[in-house]
């Protein structure tokens, strides 16, 4: 098995509840007869038919036939910017950017004196951003707006001059200029961002996390070790980008490597790299040009990270232990960072692994290559990948496919581009579908066992003796559950080491 970004090395030293837990007349999914699960210790000390006590004096909790299924991981979160996206003005509904120049234009006139905003998706809009549709509803106010692929942000005159930035015609910053700008709008003061992220993991926590792995762009060590020792709901990983890969390997870090004083909840995740683009910013790198884009400086999508830079990286970050974890999105982009990851001879994981070669899919599993996808993104982009990817569609998101050839998938959302919800991204991966349209490339879709475990960070499907006491519990049998219903599972508590970080029971 491939050392996975997040995984701790040693379960033993993990946190502890302060006394041993019964979760009584619980039901296990695909089981009929209720059982009582006994943690100690942070982990399942044993799994007995309900009611047989065992003489210990645990605390009782009556779950009333609920379901005990392993703790959720989200593989892949932003979670600053998840945290900030409430606080910024919602542009997901909009389906032009006259729509958009409205929402910003209504928020002027209420008073704001600056706009952030977030989520728009332009890939199939009739017009077109610029910076003076902007600076015509706007005025003077500062107007920042980050596509929901958080690969572009489109700015006003007023915005770029606050920021020191060139702008391109269109008004609209891609790529290592929009990385570097967003780093600006994330730097908030702790307090106030700790407190956001907080908020935002409690209720992470009510859908059943206990568990992400964190690649905000930032030095994010200190940050978390900070709010770990404040007390925080659930264990983080925490990825290292290029630019922190020489500190990090100075500091010793290594993939797996809890950090001290936070009680085995925070641990080193993988080497961030993003080698190319994003669909929706038409960046992602493929072997066939965009439609529309003939002329274009980049129609193929871009190449963010040569080649001949990516595996000297991916080889230090592996030589210190670090396991690489690489952004690849077109096909073109994903057969070159397996062709690195080969050269270099380490394993690690591809993040998103959208667009595939059938051809490369073999080569994930004979390299042990994680597929860290996002299945909720499928149905963002299914109409815009019909568009761009038009012909191709059968070769992304490729699931079922995947799982087929032994490779292993690690599910995530990468919010805030979708919630921070697993049972969303499970559902995505089971149903191929979303507000009643047909399922897209229903073939690509994985069975509920196999979405489950994707989303346990290595615990599996199934609650076991001797597993970590990380638990969701919940309202409906996951395997017998429909798509529509996965979407929407009640979740009534979640443990953390034994430890409740949820409760509605």
């Amino acid at each position: 098995m491939p050392v996975v970004p997040g995984v701790s090395r040693d379960l033993d030293e993990r946190p502890v509840a302060p006394e041993p837990v019964v979760l009584a007349g619980a039901r296990l999914p695909g089981g009929d007869e209720p059982v009582d699960l006994h943690l100690q210790g942070g982990r399942i000390a044993a799994i007995r038919p309900a009611g047989d006590a065992d003489g210990t004096a645990a605390r009782r909790n009556e779950l009333d036939g609920r379901y005990v299924v392993p703790g959720l991981h989200d593989r892949h979160v932003h979670l600053s910017q998840w945290a900030m996206v409430s606080r910024r003005l919602e542009l997901s509904s909009a389906t032009s950017a006259a729509e958009v120049a409205g929402l910003v234009a209504a928020s002027v006139a209420d008073g704001a004196t600056e706009v952030a905003g977030f989520g728009y998706r332009d890939g199939l809009w009739a017009d077109a951003p610029s910076a003076a549709l902007l600076d015509s509803v706007a005025g003077e106010a500062p107007v920042v707006l980050v596509a929901a692929d958080l690969h572009a942000c489109w700015l006003n005159s007023s915005a770029a001059r606050r920021h020191g930035v060139t702008l391109p015609d269109d008004g609209v910053l891609r790529e290592d200029a929009c990385f570097a700008l967003v780093r600006e709008l994330d730097d908030v003061a702790d307090e106030l961002l700790d407190g956001w992220v907080a908020d935002a993991a409690r209720r992470a926590a009510a859908r059943g996390v206990v568990g992400v792995v964190d690649y905000e762009m930032r030095w994010n060590r200190d940050d978390w070790a900070r709010r770990a020792a404040g007390g925080f709901p659930m264990r983080v990983a925490f990825g290292i980008y290029p630019q922190h890969l020489e500190r990090a390997i100075e500091l010793g870090l290594r993939t797996g490597d809890e950090i001290a004083g936070t009680g085995g909840l925070v641990t080193v995740g993988g080497a961030k790299v993003i080698t190319d683009g994003s669909l929706n910013t038409r960046t992602a790198w493929c072997f066939d040009p965009y439609p529309g884009l003939a002329g274009h400086e980049h129609p193929y999508g871009l190449a963010t990270v040569p080649y001949a830079e990516l595996v000297p990286h991916l080889r230090r970050a592996h030589a210190h232990g670090i396991t690489p974890a690489v952004h690849a999105i077109g096909d073109r982009a994903n057969a070159r960072v397996l062709d690195a990851f080969e050269a270099v001879g380490c394993t690690g994981s591809i993040e998103h692994a959208q667009l595939l070669r059938h051809d490369d899919v073999a080569r994930f599993a004979r390299l042990r290559i994680v597929a860290s996808v996002q299945p909720e993104h499928a149905m963002d982009d299914r109409d815009v990948a019909d568009r761009y990817w038009a012909g191709r569609t059968e070769r992304a998101f490729m699931l079922a496919e995947l799982a087929a050839a032994g490779v292993e998938l690690a599910l995530g959302s990468d919010a805030p581009v979708a919630p921070l919800d697993p049972w969303i991204a499970i559902a995505a991966a089971v149903g191929r579908t979303r507000d009643g349209r047909a399922p897209w490339h229903p073939e690509q879709a994985i069975e509920a066992r196999v979405a489950l475990a994707a989303s346990t960070n290595g615990a599996g499907a199934e609650v076991r003796v001797g597993g970590a006491a990380d638990l969701a519990v919940v309202e409906r049998d996951p395997f017998a559950a429909s798509a529509d219903k996965l979407r929407t599972m009640p979740v009534a508590a979640t443990l953390v080491a034994g430890a409740f970080t949820h409760r509605a029971l």
